[in-house]
């Protein structure tokens, strides 16, 4: 509907995104072949080979394997209270091989679909650390006021903050966007940078209450190396507390300073959350975007070898 789409380019701030910016001469894509490997264990005890005897030896243990046996209550316990929801899933049998163990020429292969584990929603100890829509404004007092005095108090509240981000979405809206992300709830967005390529960044979504939904964006580089461990730098919470009563979602979120990502850079990966998760296509050719963009989110959470990341940066880029 065009008046959702107008209530969430009021509320959010503009970002500017001349057309040259974008152009395809610089939008290289840079080979994230295994995006979701966890670093390798057997790589991981080679580099820290000789600490951990050290520290075996400290502890008047025999050897690392001991060492490890004797902290392997420990290791998982920090293993469940990763940040990166969905992230902590058993490493299978067969890890894929790094990029530069791998012929160049075999095309992109995305992971296999997320496990039960991963599309599950997050334990009563985690939704804990999500704020609530009444932390921020008095649900009561804000539910009698007008939709534009809805969002002078929503952007108000965010204002002192230059590293927030803030939106109101349409009911109808945001029902799309969580129907596609329960389906998906992981998928990858690319951030151009001009003279530099395509920047990949992982998304995952996750349901920690009936009236909160969460989306995280972290560096898929970063994803890559740390795994589990990786820190998101962007935190994305949709609070559907006046859904029913007012017909719309608050959304917040914050990006996290220092960590290589810009303001204006999050919301150019809000919007292309919106194009692929919440996007109502009209027009003929809007529909065959949409197809398209569907087609991608399939072929990724499918594991399909045919899914290519020239055609997301494509999709990416196109206007609507």
């Amino acid at each position: 509907m065009q008046a959702s789409a107008l209530l969430l380019r009021r509320c959010a701030a503009t970002t500017s995104c001349p057309a040259r910016f974008y152009q395809r001469r610089w939008a290289q894509v840079h080979d994230v072949r295994f995006f979701a490997a966890h670093q390798r264990p057997d790589k991981v005890l080679e580099k820290y080979k000789e600490k951990l005897a050290q520290k075996a030896k400290a502890e008047g243990l025999p050897n690392a394997d001991e060492l490890r046996a004797a902290y392997a209550q420990k290791i998982e316990e920090l293993r469940k209270q990763a940040i990166v929801p969905g992230a902590n899933a058993p490493l299978s049998a067969q890890q894929p091989p790094l990029p530069h163990e791998t012929d160049s020429s075999i095309p992109y292969q995305p992971p296999p679909p997320p496990s039960p584990q991963e599309t599950s929603p997050d334990t009563p100890k985690k939704a804990a650390k999500i704020r609530t829509l009444s932390s921020f404004i008095d649900i009561k007092k804000v539910s009698a006021l007008s939709m534009k005095d809805i969002e002078t108090v929503w952007r108000m509240r965010h204002a002192a903050d230059p590293q927030s981000l803030c939106a109101l979405v349409a009911a109808d809206t945001y029902q799309r966007v969580v129907k596609t992300a329960k389906a998906h709830p992981q998928f990858i967005l690319p951030l151009p940078r001009e003279n530099q390529g395509a920047e990949i960044h992982f998304l995952q979504w996750t349901f920690p209450n009936e009236t909160t939904a969460t989306v995280l964006f972290t560096h898929l580089a970063e994803f890559k190396l740390r795994g589990e461990y990786a820190q998101p730098h962007t935190t994305i919470t949709y609070h559907r507390d006046m859904e029913k009563s007012n017909g719309v979602i608050f959304l917040e979120g914050r990006v996290t300073e220092n960590r290589g990502v810009a303001v204006d850079e999050a919301k150019w990966l809000l919007m292309c959350l919106q194009k692929f998760y919440g996007f109502e296509a009209k027009s003929e050719g809007a529909k065959a975007n949409f197809e398209n963009r569907q087609r991608l989110m399939r072929q990724f959470s499918g594991g399909d070898e045919n899914f290519k990341l020239e055609e997301l940066l494509e999709e990416a880029e196109k206007v609507p």
